[in-house]
């Protein structure tokens, strides 16, 4: 649909200039914390849905290719565009204040802060003061320039030990088992009631279970620094040879085979996910929460086996004793999600591994491979 704007008209002649809807209804996202695994494909769904996102990040799990992440550098490059960068860290909020004056932003899509569960239990401190006073300072400056609709990064771990499986959002929340989880925690209760004080903020808290994969292009994926925390990225790399082994953390749980049982999410389903909340904010919803997770969990010998068979190696692992706080399954029931934002997790196991793969293979060594291959 183009719209018409007259600009001189006579019985015989007119001269007006026409716009698309597209152009004209463009809106500019702020996304923090863009330049890491999730953020990033986000940037990719958003530009690929019709706004124009705006990303900070602090380069603390991005990897830096002169002054703008390498995984920015590679979205501009697949997609052919630009995308406006801000080195900027939460904690500097006259920096924030500055990007606020500068751009009218429709809404914020917030996922930048310390995410490591093991990191959190030896330096709380540090993990409140980043996750907390950056959260208060974006909401803070969101609330001086009248930006009042956000889609908030969180997680399945603000459920705790599940007291019911499958987890919907009516399951109970707060009791987190580490201090990362309370920052989740916190910021979606500092949300909530926000909202609850000015009735113009909306909200979509959306609480992940396990993202992995990578965009099908494999230019980008997640790249940890150091040793992987997570259970894939550390598969893909004994997969590649980076690692000799994977340790297995237990084989007597009540699962099919005894490894712990978790639900593994794409995380270009994720991404989409986001794109889903970001519209549901036009309806004026509140704060609203969402699982985001496929339904179904696949224990840990099952991933090792579906990583093998993607990338026709096979992996090496032994098995470990249980580590303190693990618990024998957790996977999500995301029928909400369905229902209320129209969104569902499309890609199965194997699609993940196989783009998981791809990113892997052709990244040996993750971002720091340089050039695009």
């Amino acid at each position: 649909m183009r719209y018409c704007n007259t600009l001189w008209s006579h019985p015989s002649i007119y001269v007006c200039v026409c716009v698309s809807e597209a152009a004209r209804m463009v809106q500019k996202v702020l996304v923090t914390g863009g330049g890491g695994y999730i953020g990033s494909h986000c940037v990719v769904e958003l530009i690929e849905a019709g706004y124009q996102p705006v990303v900070i990040d602090n380069f603390s799990n991005a990897v830096r290719e002169g002054d703008v992440p390498e995984s920015l550098k590679r979205i501009e490059k697949f997609l052919d565009t630009k995308i406006e960068f801000h080195e900027l860290d939460l904690l500097d909020k006259p920096g924030l204040e500055k990007i606020f004056k500068k751009h009218s932003f429709y809404a914020v899509m917030h996922f930048a802060g310390l995410k490591a569960v093991g990191e959190s239990v030896e330096q709380p401190l540090r993990y409140y003061r980043v996750n907390l006073t950056g959260t208060i300072n974006l909401l803070e400056v969101m609330q001086a320039h009248g930006v009042h609709n956000l889609v908030f990064s969180s997680s399945a771990t603000v459920y705790g030990d599940p007291q019911k499986l499958p987890i919907d959002e009516q399951h109970p929340a707060g009791g987190c088992t580490n201090p990362y989880g309370k920052t989740k925690f916190f910021i979606e209760e500092m949300i909530r009631d926000q909202c609850s004080a000015e009735k113009d903020w909306n909200a979509v808290l959306l609480r992940y279970f396990n993202p992995i994969g990578a965009h099908i292009s494999g230019q980008i994926g997640e790249d940890p620094q150091g040793i992987p925390n997570n259970l894939l990225p550390y598969v893909a790399q004994v997969a590649i040879g980076r690692r000799k082994h994977l340790n297995v953390f237990g084989n007597d749980y009540n699962t099919v085979d005894g490894t712990g049982v978790r639900d593994y999410i794409h995380v270009v389903d994720l991404a989409k996910g986001h794109i889903a909340a970001l519209r549901k904010l036009n309806d004026n919803c509140g704060c609203k929460v969402y699982n985001l997770g496929t339904g179904t969990g696949y224990s840990v010998l099952q991933m090792v086996k579906a990583m093998e068979k993607a990338s026709g190696n096979e992996i090496a692992y032994k098995i470990a004793p249980r580590r303190n706080g693990d618990i024998a399954s957790c996977y999500a029931d995301p029928s909400l999600a369905e229902k209320e934002l129209g969104w569902k997790a499309d890609f199965g196991l194997e699609r993940m591994c196989e783009d998981l793969w791809r990113w892997q293979s052709q990244n040996p060594t993750g971002f720091s491979n340089g050039n695009v291959v």
